[in-house]
Order: C-alpha cells, then structure tokens, then sequence
C-alpha cells in the first residue's frame, strides 16, 4: 500500500488513482526502465542535484521536493486534537505502538537476512557487489574499509562497495522501521473499523517516528554492518517528516480560521491530491530509470525482494490480529490495528534510502519493491478482515452498514 494521504470520493470509497496504483506503478517500472536506456545520463544528472557537506551529498532536491508534495498532504489532514483524547482507547493504541517500534523491526530484519542472505543468496549473487554513497562526514581513502564495504572509485567519485544483498537488507530494514501513517484511513474505512483510533494512530505515528525512526535505524543498519550515518538519518527525518509536519500544522489552522473547515477538507486536500500522486510517481520513475539494467539483466531481482517483504506484511497482521483477538477488542478497533502494523512508510522509506545509499543504490530499489506488493496485499487483507468480523465481540450499539 501506499501511505500518501487519500482524498477519498464522496462516499468514501477508495479512489481511482489509489484503487488503480499497482496499475500506475507498473507503468512507472517500464518507463523508467525505457527512460534509462533512451537518456542514461538524465537520472544521474538529478541525482547530482543535490545539497552536500563537506563533498557529501545530504539532500537530493528533486527527490526532496517530491516527498514534501507526498508527506504534506499527510501532515495536513491530521486531526491534531484526536492525540490528547487517544486515551479513550489505550490498549488498541498500546498494541499498535508495541508491534511497530517493538516487534515489527526485528522481524523484517530477521525475515529479510534469512532471504536475502541465506535462501535467494544463490540467485542474487554471493559476490555481486552494489555501490553506495559514502557516509555523510566521512572522508574515508580509497582502499580503506567501512563496516561491510570497502572504498573504492566509481566513476571518479570515491563509493562504498558493498555486497549487494546486504544493500537490499538496507532498504527492507528502512520498510520496516517505517510504519503507515495514512493510506491506512481508506483500509480501515473499507473494513469498516474505527475510524478514530485509526486517526489517533496516524498522528501518534507521525510524531513517534521522529524520535524512534533514527534510533532503530543506527541500531538495525548497524547489525546490518552496512554504513550507519547517524546525521543523516536525524536529518532525514526533519526533512522528510519534521518539514511537512510544521507545514501541514500551520496551514491547516491558518486555512481553516481563513476559510472554515469544510472548504479545507473538501476542497484544499482534494486539489493537493493529484500532486501528491505525480510526486510519487515521478519518484519511482527516476528510481527506475537508475535500476533499469540490473532488472532487465535480471528481472528476478524484484521476486527476491518481494519475497521477504510479503512474508513480513502477512506475520505482522496476523500477529496483530491475532493479539487484539486475544486481548477481547472489538473488530472495529482490531481491523484497524493489525493493518496499521501490516503497511509501510514508504515514502520515507524511499527517501531514507536514496539520500543515505544513493537513488541507484539496492537499498533504494528495496524500498520501491514495498511499493509494488502493498496495494494488492493490503486490499487482499481488507477482504480477509470483513470475513472475519465475527471472531471478534462487537460493542452492544455497534450495527452493521451495508458495504
């Protein structure tokens, strides 16, 4: 799934481009592909286009000003005031902070070395190596080593050179620190759960990411022995979500006092929206357009990657469903839950990855493989859920709505 916030239609359904966006996706995999083979130099020149310290490239702009449009709505639509009254509804919102930041990182780290590392190692390559930007502050000579990676020149800029599987370990790590914060309302809208709670867990999300997303980076990369640029990584964090949180903070009151709420909901995010879904697919398109020759050389690459990340999806949700069976809740707040553990960040994901590794390093194709299984898998998982509402005891006053 993807996380850009959705305006949903007026009767609250999911939308077309959201509906149709593995459809969107994969359109996007083939004209980066071809757009890498027609102009090679062009995905290189933008990933050039970029903010340094000391010779080191920080922010990439054009992928920075394409996750802004993504995250902003997001930030936007927050009901900020939903956050104090969250303790109306502690243990789901214990549960799903306890899967996210407490078991769901650990897993994908486990699932993704035992594939990558162990099972599909054979396919991928043991010797294939990938090249990744040098940590941020690091002036490391040629030759030197740096975790798992060793110094070397690439195409006259000095590169980390790192086994290829543990640069896809990179980027399925940075899925899985990075839980949903918005997509989720149309999955929970459509499995007919709490809508409150799913709210109160976007803004929790958002702002728990701040704090924990750098922390469990370091820490996972770390045990990756892949480069762990710790500014970096708190840097990202106020780029890619600190940014678009103030942004959609201030806007949203400031709108909302100028020309009501109703104008700002109705109208304001439902103009935003068209741009949050262009900045997300131009961004997969510059992506691809990097990956282009590793995927035709080997198209089975994406399989590789998929694998793992599917596995994660399904064990979070079940762990998370399954617990909140347990723990006597509703299925109005138990939907809801499990499929805020089950979905990815991946905008941020993305970013992360291509700012810390490169916009053609594995890491970053890892992260834009999440984008490809979620939508198909999380629809998959909204059906599952509305077949199985009466595992779960549901309020007196609760009644059914027609669908």
């Amino acid at each position: 799934m993807t996380c850009d916030t959705p305006t949903s239609p007026p009767n609250g359904g999911i939308g077309f481009f959201e509906r149709y966006l593995t459809v969107w996706v994969g359109l996007c995999i083939i004209a980066g592909i071809a757009l890498g083979r027609i102009a090679p130099g062009l995905a290189t020149t933008l990933d050039r286009m970029a903010v340094t310290v000391d010779g080191a490239p920080v922010i990439s702009i054009p992928i920075a000003i394409c996750l802004f449009f993504m995250m902003y709505p997001i930030m936007a639509k927050i009901d900020f005031a939903e956050v104090l009254r969250a303790g109306q509804s502690v243990r789901p919102v214990l549960l799903t902070l306890v899967v996210n930041w407490a078991i769901k990182p650990f897993t994908m780290y486990a699932i993704a070395t035992f594939c990558l590392g162990t099972l599909f190692l054979p396919f991928i390559g043991p010797d294939a190596v990938d090249h990744v930007t040098m940590p941020l502050g690091l002036n490391l000579d040629v030759g030197q080593a740096y975790g798992s990676g060793t110094v070397v020149l690439h195409e006259g800029v000095k590169m980390l050179e790192v086994p290829l599987w543990r640069s896809y370990l990179a980027g399925c790590i940075l899925l899985g620190i990075a839980p949903c914060t918005a997509m989720v309302l149309v999955w929970g809208h459509l499995a007919r759960g709490n809508a409150g709670h799913t709210l109160v867990m976007v803004a929790i999300n958002s702002l728990t990411m701040l704090v924990l997303y750098g922390v469990l980076g370091g820490l996972l990369l770390g045990m990756g022995r892949l480069p762990v640029p710790w500014r970096a990584l708190v840097l990202s964090i106020g780029v890619y979500v600190a940014l678009p949180l103030a942004a959609g903070l201030v806007s949203q009151r400031v709108l909302m006092r100028s020309f009501g709420r109703e104008w700002f909901e109705e109208r304001f995010l439902r103009w935003l929206q068209p741009l949050t879904i262009t900045a997300l697919l131009l961004t997969l398109v510059l992506l691809f357009s990097f990956k282009g020759d590793t995927i035709v050389a080997n198209p089975l690459t994406i399989l590789w990657i998929a694998i793992p990340l599917f596995v994660q999806t399904v064990l979070i949700f079940g762990i998370t469903y399954a617990l909140a069976k347990a723990l006597g809740f509703t299925y109005e707040n138990a939907a809801p839950s499990a499929m805020i553990g089950a979905s990815n960040h991946f905008e941020v994901a993305i970013a992360t990855a291509a700012m810390l590794y490169g916009l053609a390093s594995g890491a970053a194709l890892a992260t834009v493989v999440g984008v490809l299984i979620e939508v198909p898998v999380m629809l998959w998982l909204v059906r599952f859920c509305l077949r199985t509402q009466d595992w779960f005891p549901r309020p007196a006053t609760a009644r059914m709505t027609a669908g």
